[in-house]
């Protein structure tokens, strides 16, 4: 993402808040979308196209992990009250598509934080996380669904 964009449309926020007297989280979103508008207006002197863009695959990052929080709570919920307990754990090796470390810490994190996975490891090279589940039927559809939503979604945002 243009940095120097997002800087800018935070300050812009900031300053809102100030001149409108309001430090509220409502009144810094508003001033948030304001300062969007105002950069969409100057958007021929800016790279502003490609800062909604990149902005809008955050977004979708984010939505995507918590739609996975709220899917991954309920299993570990459904395990927890179900009276044979009847998991198979395991620790599985997935190898690696983003090379960054910023990258790998942001996947290896949003793994951790959601219920029934704990990353535990990264290989010296970088190429596996290594990733401890609860309930681990079938490693490789866990290793496609890891690679197919977090992973990749990683890559779209910050490529």
């Amino acid at each position: 993402m243009n940095k120097s964009l997002f800087l800018a449309n935070l300050l812009m926020a900031v300053a809102w808040a100030a001149v409108s007297g309001s430090f509220t989280g409502l009144n810094l979103v508003f001033g948030f979308v304001l300062a969007t508008l105002t950069l969409y207006v100057i958007r021929e002197q800016v790279a502003f196209r490609r800062y909604i863009a990149r902005s809008w695959r955050i977004t979708k990052l984010a939505l995507t992990f918590f739609w996975e929080l709220v899917k991954s709570s309920w299993r570990v919920f459904i395990m927890l009250i179900n009276p044979k307990l009847d998991v198979q754990p395991g620790i599985i090796a997935m190898p690696l598509t983003v090379t960054k470390d910023y990258e790998i810490t942001l996947l290896a994190n949003m793994i951790t934080l959601t219920p029934g996975t704990l990353s535990m490891d990264v290989s010296e090279d970088r190429k596996t996380l290594y990733i401890h589940c609860v309930d681990v039927p079938d490693p490789d559809e866990t290793i496609r669904e890891i690679k197919e939503s977090f992973e990749r979604q990683i890559m779209e945002a910050f490529r």
